[in-house]
């Protein structure tokens, strides 16, 4: 039958290896984690709990291989004691290159983010500007047209202008010459009159001579007939 201290010992032992497998498993854990850094601190803050239980259970098998009385059962803790403080030691190691490996990755993979998000971010920037440029162009566009309408208008309005300048500029022009025609008929009337009048005038004073002249003779005849003596 085995004695108390042979249970203890064998106890203290299989705590060591469960340890030791569940540091194993962490450490894969800490391996495989694709992060972000809050996980494998997670994954860090337990692997270190468990170190921490390992090397009790190990400073207890080593102490209960000082309290063994025989000498080979001593020596025989003491090397299994050895033996996992290796085990520990390479434990750490892996712990230590997986952590290494892990935050390597997981800075990798957060720069890669950070990368795709700025030419995320780029690519949205450069969609708007161009977005806007485009909406930029079309109001530009919008404006010149509106321009051209308004010149347009503008254009056939001082043509509307410029006609019905021209039409009264014609039309004027016809008074004008009318006035001429008329001013010249005026003139011409009036030469005709004052013609007609010199006229009246000369018949005027043929017609006074001619019978001064028919008076004057009317009278020697009839001096002639009734006095023939003077």
């Amino acid at each position: 039958m085995a004695s108390s201290a042979d249970v203890h010992v064998r106890i203290c032992a299989q705590e060591i290896i469960k340890y030791d497998l569940e540091i194993k498993a962490l450490i894969q854990d800490i391996r495989d984690c694709p992060g972000p850094q809050s996980s494998l601190m997670e994954l860090n803050s337990q692997i270190k709990e468990k170190f921490s239980k390992l090397r009790l259970r190990i400073q207890d098998l080593e102490q209960m291989a000082k309290e063994q009385d025989r000498e080979t059962d001593r020596l025989a803790i003491q090397a299994e004691t050895e033996s996992q403080r290796r085990q520990l030691m390479s434990n750490q190691t892996a712990w230590r290159k997986a952590n290494l490996a892990c935050k390597l990755a997981i800075d990798n993979m957060e720069k890669d983010e950070l990368l795709h998000a700025g030419e995320n971010q780029n690519t949205r920037q450069r969609k708007v500007t161009k977005e806007r440029l485009v909406e930029t162009s079309s109001n530009i566009t919008e404006s010149l047209m509106s321009i051209s309408r308004m010149m347009a208008e503008q254009v056939k309005q001082s043509e509307d202008t410029i006609g019905s300048l021209a039409t009264s500029s014609r039309t004027v022009q016809e008074t004008n010459e009318e006035f001429k025609s008329m001013t010249g008929t005026i003139h011409l009337g009036r030469k005709l009159i004052l013609k007609y009048n010199r006229r009246e005038l000369t018949d005027k004073l043929l017609i006074f001579l001619a019978l001064a002249l028919f008076f004057a003779t009317v009278l020697y005849i009839l001096k002639k007939r009734l006095f023939p003596f003077i």
